[in-house]
């Protein structure tokens, strides 16, 4: 059978092994295993035309790019949203989608925490000023710029309780903070430490609030002008799950008027985003490039879950089915 890879460069810039695919890809000897770091749309068709199997992570298959494709059996999303894909048309032609969930819920969770602390503990500044010599220069034996923060005995409020909110409730916990949750429906499994909110009770409550629901029409720029301004002053904003939960205006008003503190986030509205993207500008805002969930243990274990997935598929017995 014939494997393409299409984009392959952001889950495997070189330090992972492709080899396992290409082994399957040449099991009876005939088939062929090809790796693209990238591939654009005008180049889809012609890299892809023969191909048996097709793992992709943001290169769209659309209903037309099917209809393109006569050999095409399998897709593999190489990630866990499966948007890229037509799932509706793929299922009308007998071609199976699979995807990647829950490969680095620990990374995404360092990832809040990283921006968390970044705020709270002002490194990066202090870094800098010693690097320009200010400790140096210091009649003292320490010095600070901004105030530092405790997390012991701070709220921490998670919008969205799956395997990321439990990891980040968790690490919050270990800290000493209190942690409150909202859901469509309230778990009953809560540990203890962990309760429950409306949401609307939550907001004014928390020092911390951290996104981690899908995005959906339900939940599209759920966090608003009207949200921003019951927040407390002194709260700070974390969104490692989808750009589009933030109206970002709204998010560059409130940082730039002081109304909330700060804001750490991993992921925007349009990626790579546009060069007038509010958010660019913004004060006391930390920005990461859409790469928490990219350490190399994360990346590793998706690449073993992918390959997992197409064994699985391949012996009749499919996992991670999203068709």
């Amino acid at each position: 059978m014939n494997i393409i890879v299409l984009d392959g460069y952001t889950l495997n810039p070189g330090d992972l092994d492709w080899q396992p695919l290409a082994n399957i890809a040449k099991q009876d000897g005939e088939g062929q295993f090809h790796c693209y770091d990238r591939t654009s749309e005008a180049e889809l068709i012609g890299r892809a035309s023969n191909a048996d199997i097709i793992f992709t992570n943001k290169t769209p298959i659309t209903a037309e790019v099917l209809s393109q494709l006569p050999s095409l059996k399998y897709i593999g999303v190489l990630a866990t949203g499966t948007n890229v894909v037509d799932l509706n048309c793929a299922r009308e032609r007998g071609v199976a989608v699979t995807n990647v969930p829950g490969y680095g819920p620990d990374a995404v969770a360092q990832m809040v925490f990283a921006h968390i602390l970044h705020h709270t503990q002002r490194v990066s500044i202090h870094h800098r000023a010693v690097s320009e010599g200010k400790w140096t220069d210091c009649e003292d034996f320490c010095f600070t710029l901004a105030p530092l923060q405790s997390l012991q005995g701070k709220t921490l409020g998670l919008m969205g309780y799956g395997a990321i909110g439990r990891q980040v409730a968790n690490i919050a916990l270990a800290f000493g903070m209190k942690v409150l949750v909202n859901t469509r429906t309230e778990p009953l499994d809560l540990p203890p430490g962990v309760k429950w909110a409306a949401f609307d009770s939550m907001i004014p409550q928390v020092d911390i609030l951290s996104l981690h629901c899908p995005l959906t029409e339900a939940t599209d720029k759920m966090i608003n002008r009207t949200v921003l301004e019951k927040m407390r002053s002194s709260a700070i904003l974390i969104n490692t799950a989808r750009g589009g939960l933030i109206d970002e205006a709204a998010l560059k008003q409130a940082l730039d008027e002081g109304e909330i503190a700060a804001a750490g986030v991993d992921v925007l509205s349009t990626e790579p985003p546009q060069a007038d993207n509010p958010l660019l500008n913004a004060v006391n805002i930390s920005i990461s490039p859409h790469n928490s969930w990219a350490t190399r243990e994360a990346r590793q274990n998706l690449l073993n879950i992918a390959i997992g997935n197409l064994q699985a598929f391949l012996s009749e017995k499919p996992r991670n089915r999203v068709n």
